[in-house]
């Protein structure tokens, strides 16, 4: 009897998109509209330069954590596992668990407030309640087919921040120069910023959800079906990954840098450089650039706060149940995998109750960030040498490109790191 196949993929263009796509679109989250945002209203167009920088440099290391995912057929978790210290993947997800839910907490309460600006009828901390039960219920109940359809539609959402942009007038021979040259001072101040763009756009939390979506996408028994069981479909499948990733991550970074665009373009130039969150954002841009610009700004956030918020939690829930050894997956029934979504559950369900607690959003917000600097430096390390490995990826070892492209997105989220710890040092935060 021969051994069952991976779930087929149309040769369309959409149909060759998937974990690539998601991820991207999960990265411009509430939380990274806020840091593009104030990017955008602080130094204006002189911040654009990052997302461009930033984009081949995420590309390079979600193509590598994909890989590792279709070749083996386990996720990062397991794979970090089966070659390392067990305390050292002990504690890079239990730090992933507390910055997802600090994410999921700030995202969540982002899209409260926007909706709350929206339709002022309800408290905004009715809103993100329902936001958040309402992304919990789909994770659990939707069949994995059905909710990556959804969690694709939400990947238009993101349209918005285009639409945004062409609804203002945009000096683009100026948005061109300060593109490839920026003028800015190179202090605490700017180099905070830097470091901030680079922290939002390198998340761990996309590392193992890519990964363990290429997984899912094998259907049963995915080890059975992984290229090293099945070398015949390389070629193809590699090949679908590299498109499928360098495409959700250029539409990440266009949106990104539509977003940077538009606060440069409005609130930098109408004199508002300080914002905190994508709902200050929002409100900023209404008696600016007009209610249409306003209501597609705040609509978008929702959008992709409701993409991003199952990411989070799915990726917690994964690195922990292959961590754990639990059964998993997003195509199992409650039963099947309790475990697995007792994580989603707590990850939500813990992002709201941050909401009433007297923790300040914006503090756990830098927080956040902070723990993700910390724990994306050593995991793209060890999966930066998982692709390495022979004995791991047999002979689908990551391509030249991706380990030049790959450890320099390593140290440079080291360098951002550190520079990161320094300013807070500075700043007196810690």
């Amino acid at each position: 009897m021969p051994d069952p196949q991976p779930r087929p993929r149309k040769p369309s263009f959409l149909g060759r998109l998937g974990p690539g796509l998601i991820t991207g679109a999960a990265d411009d989250d509430p939380g990274g509209i806020a840091t593009h945002s104030q990017a955008g209203a602080a130094f204006g167009f002189n911040m654009l330069w990052t997302v461009v920088a930033a984009y081949p440099l995420l590309a390079a290391i979600q193509s590598v954590v994909a890989r590792i995912g279709r070749v083996t057929g386990h996720g990062l978790s397991a794979n970090v596992k089966r070659v390392f210290p067990a305390w050292i993947l002990a504690t890079l997800v239990v730090l992933l668990l507390a910055a997802n839910t600090i994410n999921i907490a700030a995202d969540i309460a982002a899209m409260g407030e926007v909706a709350h600006l929206l339709a002022p009828g309800l408290d905004k901390n009715v809103y993100s309640i329902a936001f958040g039960v309402g992304c919990l219920l789909l994770e659990v109940f939707l069949s994995y087919k059905r909710y990556v359809r959804v969690l694709k539609w939400f990947t238009l959402s993101l349209l918005a921040y285009a639409g945004v942009a062409f609804t203002v007038a945009i000096p683009w021979d100026e948005v061109l120069v300060r593109t490839l040259l920026p003028s800015f001072a190179l202090n605490l101040a700017s180099l905070t910023m830097i470091v901030a763009v680079f922290g939002t756009t390198i998340s761990p939390y996309m590392f193992f959800w890519q990964s363990s979506q290429e997984v899912e996408d094998l259907g049963p028994d995915p080890e059975k079906r992984s290229l090293i069981a099945s070398p015949a479909q390389a070629e193809a499948e590699l090949d679908r990954i590299r498109f499928d990733t360098w495409t959700g991550m250029a539409l990440s970074s266009a949106i990104a840098f539509f977003i940077v665009l538009t606060t440069a373009v409005t609130l930098h130039a109408s004199g508002v450089t300080q914002i905190d969150t994508a709902a200050e954002a929002a409100s900023a841009l209404r008696p600016i650039a007009g209610p249409f610009a306003f209501m597609l700004f705040g609509l978008g956030v929702i959008g992709t706060g409701l993409l991003a918020v199952p990411v989070l939690a799915g990726s917690a829930a994964y690195a922990i149940a292959e961590a754990l050894g639990w059964t998993m997956g997003l195509d199992r029934k409650l039963g099947e995998a309790p475990g697995f979504y007792s994580i989603i559950a707590l990850a939500t369900l813990g992002g709201v109750a941050l909401n009433f607690s007297p923790i300040d959003p914006i503090v756990a917000l830098f927080w956040s960030a902070v723990l993700n600097g910390v724990v994306a430096t050593p995991i793209m390390a060890l999966s930066m040498a998982l692709a390495s490995r022979r004995d791991v990826m047999g002979p689908y070892v990551a391509t030249r490109g991706q380990l030049v492209l790959g450890w320099t997105a390593t140290a440079v989220m080291f360098l951002a790191s550190a520079a990161m710890a320094i300013s807070a040092l500075l700043q007196g935060r810690v």
